[in-house]
Parts: C-alpha cells; sequence; structure tokens
C-alpha cells in the first residue's frame, strides 16, 4: 500500500495519527525499558534490542527484516529484537518498511533522530547509499549505539579508519552487512587452506560480473525537479551540493563516484572476503590498475570523471603479516575474467554468474565464491584428498544468521560475542577495497597538452602506500582520494 501523505510527517515530526497511537503507547514505555537506558551491557525487564533502521528501502527493508521477521512471518528474524525508528530521506522508497513495521516512528534527517531518540534505542542499521555510511554510523556510535553498516563499510579509506577506531573507543557491537562472512563455504576454504592442502598461498584472483548498472557514461546534465518525497539536501548528505537527477535514485547511484563505489564497493566484500578471512594480511604495500578506455573520437579519450569505469583490473600486494613474504591478490570486473587455469578441465565452470576467487598455492588450487563450496583443482583432487574434518564454528543459518549473530551479541553486551564482520575485521578489510578505487580514480586524472590527448598519471604508474599514515608515497595527487572535504553540517 503506497504511503498516504497525510501518514508521513513533511519533516521530522510526527503525523496526527502517529502522534496519537505514540501516546496511547507512553504508559507502556515506562516498564518496556530500553537496554540503552540500564547502562551499557545490562539487560532491561523487556529484554528486547530497540532498533532503529537509517536507510529503510532496499537493501535496507531486507535488513530490518532479516534482523526483526517479517509481517507474515515467513521470516522469523530474532525474537528480541524490535525496529521501534525508521530514517529515509525518500518516503517511496521507504513505504515497504513503513508498512513492515507500522508502529515504527518515521523520521527524514537521522541526525534529528539520533537526538531526540537518543534514550529510546539501543542499536542503528546503516543501508543508506556508501556515501552517507560513515557518518551515520559514526554518530550512532558516539550516542553509544550498537551498529550494523551495510557494505562497504565506508565510501572513502579514512572514514574506515575511523569508524574502526571509533568501535573500539565507544565499546559497541559492530557488524558489516557481508552477510557471506557467516556463510559455511568461507570457513570451509580456511579449513582446507589452513590443513595445508593447497601449500602457501602465493596469489588470489577474484572477479565478478558487476557493474549490472551503468557505468563508464558521461557526466549527468540539466535541471529536474525534485520529487516532492525526496530531500534532495540530505541525500547528499556530506557529498557537494549538485543538482538532482533522477538518473541517480533509486540504485543507479552506485556508479558515480560521488556516491558510490562502484562494482568494487558492491561485490568486492562479499568475494574478496575469503582472502581477507583465510590469509594473513590485513593493509597492502602498493596497487596498481587498468581500466576500459572510453572514446569521444578518433584518439580522442573521453573523461568521465565522475562515472566509475565500465570495467577495471586492480593489482595489489599485501605483506603477510606473518612476515614471510608477500601475497598478490588481482580482481576484475565488468565481465572481465581470468585465464582459464589449466587443471580446469573445458566443460567445468569457472566460478559462478556473480564471479569467483582462484587461491593458487605452491601445492595446489582452490577455486570458490561466496555462494557456493569451494572445490581443489584439479575437480579430481576431491575424490582422492582427505579433507579436514571441520572444526570452525559454524554460524547457525549461514548468512542469515549474520544479522541474528550481531542481535545476540547486542544483547549480550560489547566484548561478550564474536561477529563475523566486526569493524575491528571490517575496517582493515574495507581500507584495502576502497585502495582500489583510489587506484582508479588516479588513473582516471587527465593533464592535457596542446593537440588536447589525456594522459594518465603517468602511464600504469604503481602506487606505493604507506597504511600507517594513509598516504600514498609516490604520488601525492592520489591523496585527494583517502578522503573527500564534507559539506557543512556533516562531519564525522
Amino acid at each position: 500500500m503506497p504511503i498516504q501523505k497525510k501518514d508521513i510527517p513533511a519533516a521530522d515530526g510526527m503525523s496526527r495519527r502517529t502522534f496519537i497511537r505514540n501516546a496511547s503507547m507512553a504508559a507502556a514505555a515506562f516498564t518496556i525499558v530500553p537496554r540503552f537506558v540500564l547502562g551499557k551491557g545490562h539487560v532491561a525487564p523487556s529484554d528486547t534490542l530497540y532498533v532503529a533502521g537509517i536507510g529503510v528501502g532496499g537493501k535496507g527493508e531486507t535488513d530490518l527484516v532479516m534482523i526483526a521477521g517479517s509481517p507474515d512471518g515467513q521470516i522469523k528474524g530474532h525474537p528480541k529484537a524490535k525496529v521501534a525508528f525508521l530514517c529515509d530521506v525518500d518516503d517511496r522508497a521507504a513505504a515497504a518498511s513503513v508498512k513492515n513495521f507500522p508502529k515504527a516512528k518515521y523520521y527524514r534527517d537521522f541526525r534529528v533522530m539520533l537526538d531526540k531518540e537518543a534514550n529510546n534505542l539501543d542499536a542503528v542499521t546503516v543501508s543508506t547509499p556508501d556515501h552517507t555510511h560513515a557518518v551515520a554510523a559514526m554518530a550512532a556510535m558516539q550516542r553509544s549505539k550498537h551498529v550494523y553498516v551495510q557494505k562497504p563499510l565506508t565510501w572513502s579509506i579514512r572514514e574506515a579508519r575511523a569508524l574502526t577506531e571509533a568501535a573500539q573507543r565507544y565499546k559497541v557491537v559492530t557488524q558489516m552487512g557481508n552477510q557471506y562472512a557467516s556463510a559455511d563455504h568461507v570457513r570451509t576454504s580456511k579449513e582446507w587452506v589452513d590443513a595445508g592442502l593447497i601449500g602457501d598461498v602465493t596469489r588470489v584472483i577474484a572477479w565478478t560480473n558487476r557493474p549490472v548498472w551503468p557505468q563508464g557514461v558521461p557526466s549527468l546534465t540539466g535541471k529536474y525537479p525534485v520529487p516532492k518525497e525526496l530531500d534532495w539536501d540530505l541525500w547528499l548528505g556530506p557529498a557537494e551540493m549538485t543538482d538532482y537527477n533522477p538518473a541517480y535514485l533509486p540504485f543507479n547511484w552506485r556508479g558515480w563516484w560521488p556516491y558510490g563505489t562502484g562494482a568494487l564497493g558492491d561485490m568486492g566484500c562479499h568475494i574478496l572476503d575469503a582472502a581477507f578471512r583465510i590469509l594473513p594480511i590485513d593493509f597492502p604495500s602498493e596497487v596498481e590498475c587498468s581500466t576500459t578506455t572510453e572514446w569521444e573520437g578518433f584518439f580522442k579519450e573521453a573523461n568521465y570523471k565522475d562515472s566509475c569505469p565500465a570495467s577495471s583490473i586492480i593489482h595489489l600486494k599485501f605483506p603477510r603479516k606473518d612476515g614471510k613474504g608477500t601475497i598478490k591478490v588481482t580482481w576484475m570486473d565488468g565481465g572481465l575474467l581470468p585465464e582459464r587455469p589449466d587443471e580446469l578441465l573445458p566443460d567445468e565452470a569457472l566460478g559462478n554468474v556473480d564471479g569467483g576467487y582462484i587461491f593458487e598455492g605452491t601445492k595446489g588450487k582452490l577455486m570458490g565464491n561466496y555462494s557456493i563450496p569451494p572445490v581443489l583443482l584439479p575437480t579430481a583432487r576431491m575424490k582422492d584428498v582427505t579433507l579436514p574434518t571441520p572444526h570452525i564454528p559454524r554460524i547457525a543459518g549461514g548468512e542469515n544468521g549474520h544479522y541474528t549473530e550481531w542481535v545476540e551479541a547486542c544483547l549480550q553486551g560489547y566484548g561478550k560475542k564474536q561477529l563475523s564482520s566486526p569493524f575491528e575485521y571490517a575496517g582493515p578489510f574495507t581500507e584495502a577495497v576502497i585502495m582500489g578505487n583510489l587506484a582508479l580514480r588516479s588513473y582516471a586524472m587527465r593533464s592535457a597538452n596542446a593537440n588536447g590527448w589525456g594522459y594518465q598519471y603517468p602511464g600504469r604508474k604503481k602506487l606505493l602506500w604507506d597504511a600507517h599514515n594513509m598516504k600514498i608515497t609516490n604520488f601525492d595527487e592520489a591523496n585527494a582520494f583517502v578522503q573527500r572535504p564534507y559539506r557543512s553540517g556533516w562531519t564525522l
């Protein structure tokens, strides 16, 4: 059922219907006390986790349903999670969540919601476009709220570092929404690699079929009226003020650098998770890339500065944390595929439709993806080798359990329960993933000569990364992409 205008406030207040409903619930609020009121780690008499959703359309809708259950009972969620507040800048996107959680109070501006409802909620989900993940999550953590943030954790490298540090500083339960980090397959892969079935891993190749949305396209132009259901200023958040364009919403923002993180940000946190979860790596030491070339005419390259490339290849090098050399990681997107391994028979599938990964070791290879079981290569080895007994604890419900495990951890309190993707893991992981985008954006930088020819930073230069100081040491222009300037009113 579409949202009726009388049911949704124009700004951050309540509708009459909502006001009357909430007033009637006020008495109950004195006996059903949010856990936050009684202090960190203390379970309230109701033993209920009160959750606020920031960005509640699309994936945000799914996140809340997985946490608290669907109205039809098909998805159970966690019995002790209650969605108490909804926040979205677009009433159209929020319609399904408003219908799913009719008792939840609705806001447009998460800053206003967090200020007004700080004593009435325990935890926050953030499922906004990438460019507002960090500011929303930080605002929640600063108020001692547990947070579940969709992948990629942040839009920029510096934001990822800031959220990692904040999670430790504010002692809150955190989880990034790369739900397949809780699936069985990645744990199986780790058991096989740890057992030495492919020897010492020296290289990982990963790929995806994304983007499946527009990328490698000219910057948008023209002026369009802002829909009455949308607060465009709030949607932009910390990003530079620009004219509204319907091409950005509801999903295609992902392919535009000011707001999204492209194919890498969308799928990298799923497909590359195995590499970071299994291997002793965290921060890269160097990165290089190449991208699809776009042409405006004969020998004249286009400069689509706002659009992520149609396809790309990224090479990262990681020092092993145990000091035993380095590991190379290659990422490919936009339909680009690695060479089929010699060990893979001609009719055997390379990964699956979404992509895959191959671990190359000194004694063999392993192939898999976030959503399919791993196999050793050649696949005939699967009949001959003795596989290790599963011993890494599995998450009940697999990828669906990614949500309920977070709720359980929030109920138990900070430090009581280990999660699959807390910020202490997801932060460094995101920094490495977003490093690929820093290379892509640097690669697209142009300087024109008198003939109008464009030049990349010269050629395919290798960028050297000082992870401690978050700085490219051999091409200072690239450091502009470590963090963006924020608009006034938006801070970490």
